[in-house]
């Protein structure tokens, strides 16, 4: 007769039934990121607003669960993670690949942009967070968000942005201790991606290739240079990670090579 299945054995399979929650599946990096966990076999539940864009990428990389939700509904995105929690596996993961790009003077920005910016990163993220929390536990998973080079750098034009992935930075170092040591959480802040929502500054290549220059390896970076880091930080490679951000900005942070 067959033995009985060790305890570890058992965790592992619910470890692989139990999905990996990304809150805008349907952008850039959420995409990316979601192509790579399929590419693993880890199931998806994929949230974004546009219920279209959500089903197109569900169809794309074989099977994976949708929501169509306004992260800057409060109540909406906390039923919306609840019920996507629902089964005893709990959630492996949860990747808050929401942002937004606000590029202005001081001089020209309002509370309104400040206060938009700093719900749509950070609280919509801790709200997602909270709404999962015990699932994530129930799993042993692991939580990434989004922060930007600029939170650190001090970029001109950049104070909503800026402003409002600092306290995503905070928050999760913060989140970090407060779900040690069931749960992980980690941070990427990257520099300029070529995604739908850097389209504006991207796809005019002059200035492109003059912000690309700027990096000490002189390319802008790709959806897929995040996604690569995010699915390491949901994975069991990175076990003994936490509270950490962690820059994927071809050098443009920490490194001085033209004077």
């Amino acid at each position: 007769m067959p033995g009985k299945p060790s305890g570890r054995t058992e965790g592992r399979e619910k470890e692989m039934d139990a999905p990996v929650l990304i809150f805008g599946g349907s952008g850039g990096v959420g995409s990316a990121l979601a192509r790579n966990l399929a590419a693993r076999g880890t199931p998806m539940h994929l949230f974004a607003r546009d219920q279209s864009r959500l089903e197109a990428i569900a169809s794309e990389i074989g099977d994976a669960a949708v929501t169509a939700v306004d992260v800057m509904d409060g109540s909406a995105l906390t039923a919306a993670v609840q019920e996507a929690c629902e089964g005893e596996a709990g959630a492996a993961g949860l990747a808050y690949c929401v942002g937004s790009i606000v590029l202005k003077p001081l001089k020209r920005t309002t509370e309104a942009d400040f206060l938009e910016a700093f719900r749509l990163n950070s609280v919509g993220a801790a709200l997602a967070v909270q709404a999962a929390e015990p699932a994530l536990r129930r799993a042993g998973g692991s939580v990434v968000l989004f922060s930007t080079i600029a939170a650190g750098s001090g970029f001109t034009n950049h104070t909503v942005t800026a402003a409002a992935k600092g306290a995503t930075e905070a928050l999760t170092r913060s989140l970090a201790a407060d779900l040690a040591p069931d749960v992980r959480v980690n941070c990427i802040a990257p520099s300029l991606l070529r995604t739908p929502l850097a389209r504006s500054l991207t796809e005019n290549e002059v200035m492109a290739k003059s912000i690309a220059q700027l990096h000490p390896l002189p390319r802008l970076g790709e959806a897929e240079d995040a996604a690569s880091l995010a699915n390491f930080l949901l994975g069991p490679e990175s076990s003994w990670i936490s509270g950490q951000v962690i820059s994927v900005d071809g050098g443009r942070s920490t490194l001085r090579v033209k004077g």
